[in-house]
C-alpha cells in the first residue's frame, strides 16, 4: 500500500518535508506514531539515508518498543539494521559510554537510582553541612540539572537559607558522586550535553554519526534535553519534532512546553505541520477536550474533529461524597458489563492522586470485579533484586558505596555497624572509598584484628568476583554468586513462610534469565555494560509493569497519558482536586488544564 493511501494530507506532508526542521503539532490520538514511523522508512528508502544515521527518541521504554515494533513492520531487517530507537536517557548512556575518556569517568560505572541518591544525599547533609536533608532538596537538585545550572550557578542564584543549602548540598553530591565513579538518572543527560559544549571535535563526531534526529512528545523536555536536541541537530538542523503544547502536564518536574515556541527561534527556517483529525474519540468527546483547552493561550491554534460520529452525550455523575462517588462508578461499570457486554480491561477510572484509587478499589472487590492499579512495585524494586544488583554494582565498580554498604552484611557476615563506622570515617579522612579503605595498612589502626579479618575475608572475594567477570559467562558468574552467598538459605530464613521464600528465589532466577537475554545481545556482551543497562531499564520501568489481564485499569491523570481506553471515568472533578488546591495560580492552572484535557482524551467511546 502506497504512503498516500495509508495518510492523510497533513501526516504525508509531515513525513515527506525534509528540506528545513519540522514541528508537527499533532493533537491527541491524531496518529503521531504512524507519522515517525513512516518518515523513518521515507527517510531510509527515499532519502537515501543510512538507518544508524537515524535517531527517533522518545520518553519512556513502552513509547520506544512500540515505535520499534512498527518501523519492523514497515521495513525489512536489512533496511532497518542499525536504526537507533531510544528514550533520551538511553542515548545519553551510548553518548557516556562512548566517551567516558573525555568525561572522566572509568568503564564500569554505577548509576544511581532515586533511592541510592537520596541515600548518598542524606548521609552528605549530615556530615558536610550536620543538617538533616528535606525531601524538597532531592528535587531541587533534579531540578537544577534538568535546566542546566550546575552547583556555582545554583549558588549564585539562591539568596534563601534553604536555597544555600541546597546549592552547598548539590556540590558535595556532585563530587561524590564522581568519587563513587557514579552518575543519577540526570546525569544522563547532563553529561553528553557538558561534553559537547566543552568538545567540539566530540560534538561534531557524533552529528555526522547521527544525521537525522525525530524526537517525540517534545512538549515535555526539558531545557537540558532541549540543548541536547539542538547541539546534535547542529546547523543542519536535519531534525523533526513532534509535540502537543496541550498535553504538556510535567512542569513539576521540568518541562518546558515553550520549548515547542523556542524552535522557532533557534530554528528561523521551522516549518510548521498541524494534525488534527482525530482516530480516537468521537465527536462529542472532542468538543468538550476543544472547549477547555480553548481557555489556555496558544501561539499556534489547533483544534481537533473526528470522523467516527457523533457518540453518546458524556455523562455527569452528581455525587455527594467519595465513597457515594466510587459505588457510583462501579454501579456504572456493572452495567456496561451486563448490558453492553463490555470488558472489564475496556474500562479506566483516572484520578488526580493516589490516595483516590483506596475507595474504587474497596468497591470493585466487593463486586469481585478484577482490577489493576497503575503504580504497583516495580520488579527491580523487589529487595533480593536490588541485593544481587547491588553485588553486581559493586563487582563491576568497587568504587560504589551506596552498593557497598547494602551487601556487606546481606547475608551476615558479622560486620557490624560500629566497624563499617569506623571504616567510613577512615574512607572520609583518606578520600578513598570504603572499598579501596579496607585495603590499606592504615585501618589496622582503627579496627581489630578480627574485625579487619572478616571485612577483608569479604572485600577479597569481591576482588576474586571482579576478576572472573573479566573472562566468565555473565549467566553462570551470577549463578556462582547466588550459590557461593548461600542466599537460598538467607531468603528462608528472614521470609516469614517458605511460599514467600520460593517466590523471592523466582525473582532472583528470572533476574538470571534477563541478564541471559541480555548477554546474547552484540551490545550487552560484558557484566560492567550489562549492569548500566539493568539499571536504566529499572528507573525508566518502574512503576509500569504491564499486565495483560481483563481487568479495570485504575491510575493518575498523569499515568494515562499516550493510552487510550474505550470507556473512562474521571474521578474528583471538583474545586481542590481538578483543579488542584495547590494549583489556583492562572500558570499553574493552565497546567491543570491540560491534565483534565489529557483525560478526557484518552476516551474513545464513552466519558463520564
Amino acid at each position: 500500500m502506497s504512503l498516500t493511501a495509508k495518510l492523510n494530507p497533513q501526516q504525508l506532508a509531515a513525513v515527506q518535508h525534509t528540506s528545513t526542521p519540522l514541528l508537527v503539532l499533532a493533537g491527541a490520538g491524531s496518529g503521531k506514531t504512524r507519522v515517525i514511523t513512516e518518515k523513518i522508512a521515507h527517510l531510509i528508502r527515499q532519502q537515501n539515508y543510512d538507518p544508524r544515521q537515524i535517531a527517533a527518541i522518545t520518553f519512556t521504554n513502552k513509547a520506544a518498543r512500540e515505535m520499534k515494533a512498527r518501523a519492523g513492520k514497515l521495513l525489512k531487517k536489512e533496511e532497518r539494521r542499525g536504526l537507533i530507537v531510544s528514550t533520551f536517557h538511553t542515548l545519553g548512556l551510548k553518548i557516556i559510554r562512548s566517551e567516558l575518556k573525555n568525561l572522566g569517568y572509568k568503564s564500569g560505572f554505577s548509576i544511581f537510582d532515586s533511592q541510592d541518591s537520596a541515600t548518598l544525599l542524606k548521609e552528605l547533609s549530615r556530615k558536610e553541612e550536620n543538617l538533616d536533608m528535606d525531601e524538597a532538596a532531592r528535587w531541587q537538585i533534579s531540578r537544577w540539572k534538568n535546566d542546566f545550572i550546575n552547583p556555582e550557578q545554583a549558588l549564585q542564584e539562591t539568596d534563601d537559607a534553604k536555597g544555600q543549602f541546597h546549592a552547598r548540598l548539590y556540590a558535595h553530591y556532585q563530587r561524590q558522586l564522581h568519587a563513587y565513579n557514579a552518575m543519577d538518572f540526570d546525569d544522563l543527560i547532563v553529561l553528553p550535553v557538558q561534553l559537547f559544549q566543552s568538545h567540539s571535535e566530540v560534538l561534531e563526531k557524533w552529528q555526522n554519526k547521527l544525521r537525522y534526529l525525530l524526537v517525540d512528545e517534545y512538549q515535555d523536555t526539558n531545557a537540558c534535553q532541549y540543548r541536547l536536541v539542538k547541539l546534535l541537530a547542529g546547523p543542519q538542523a536535519r531534525l523533526t519534532v513532534v509535540g502537543d503544547d496541550d498535553q504538556s502536564i510535567y512542569a513539576w518536574r521540568g518541562a518546558r512546553p515553550e520549548n515547542l515556541d523556542l524552535l522557532q527561534h533557534d530554528f528561523p527556517a521551522l516549518k510548521i505541520i498541524k494534525l488534527e483529525q482525530n482516530y480516537r474519540s468521537c465527536t462529542r468527546i472532542l468538543e468538550s477536550a476543544n472547549q477547555l483547552i480553548a481557555n489556555n493561550p496558544h501561539t499556534i491554534e489547533k483544534k481537533l474533529w473526528s470522523a467516527l460520529g457523533e457518540g453518546e452525550a458524556l455523562q455527569v455523575i452528581p455525587c455527594n461524597s467519595a465513597e457515594h462517588e466510587a459505588e457510583r462508578v462501579v454501579s456504572e461499570i456493572l452495567k456496561l458489563k451486563f448490558r453492553h457486554r463490555v470488558n472489564h480491561g475496556d474500562c479506566a477510572i483516572l484520578y488526580r492522586g493516589n490516595f483516590q484509587s483506596r475507595l474504587f478499589e474497596r468497591y470493585l472487590r466487593e463486586q469481585n470485579i478484577p482490577y489493576k492499579v497503575s503504580g504497583g512495585t516495580s520488579f527491580f524494586e523487589r529487595a533480593e533484586v536490588k541485593d544481587i544488583v547491588a553485588y553486581l554494582r559493586l563487582i563491576t565498580n568497587p568504587d560504589d558505596d551506596a552498593a557497598f554498604l547494602r551487601i556487606v552484611n546481606t547475608p551476615r557476615r558479622e560486620i557490624g555497624a560500629a566497624t563499617l563506622e569506623k571504616l567510613g570515617a577512615y574512607a572520609s579522612d583518606r578520600g578513598v572509598s570504603l572499598f579501596s579503605a579496607s585495603f590499606e595498612m592504615g585501618l589496622q589502626q582503627r579496627l581489630t584484628e578480627r574485625a579487619l579479618m572478616r571485612l577483608q575475608r569479604f572485600t577479597d572475594w569481591i576482588n576474586e568476583f571482579n576478576r572472573r567477570a573479566e573472562i566468565d559467562n555473565p549467566v553462570s558468574l551470577v549463578r556462582q554468586l547466588v550459590q557461593e552467598i548461600n542466599y537460598e538459605s538467607w531468603l528462608s530464613e528472614i521470609s516469614s513462610n517458605e511460599s514467600i521464600s520460593e517466590k523471592r528465589m523466582d525473582n532472583i532466577n528470572e533476574l538470571i534469565e534477563w541478564i541471559g537475554r541480555l548477554a546474547k545481545k552484540n551490545e550487552q556482551q560484558n557484566l560492567s555494560d550489562i549492569i548500566a543497562h539493568m539499571m536504566l531499564m529499572d528507573i525508566l520501568e518502574r512503576n509500569s509493569e504491564e499486565q495483560q489481564q481483563d481487568a479495570v485499569q485504575l491510575m493518575t491523570l498523569h499515568a494515562a497519558k499516550g493510552l487510550e481506553f474505550p470507556h473512562v471515568f474521571i474521578a474528583g472533578m471538583e474545586e481542590e482536586l481538578i483543579p488542584h488546591k495547590t494549583s489556583l495560580d492562572e500558570d499553574m492552572l493552565e497546567e491543570e488544564r491540560r491534565l483534565a484535557y489529557v483525560g478526557i482524551t484518552r476516551a474513545q467511546k464513552t466519558l463520564a
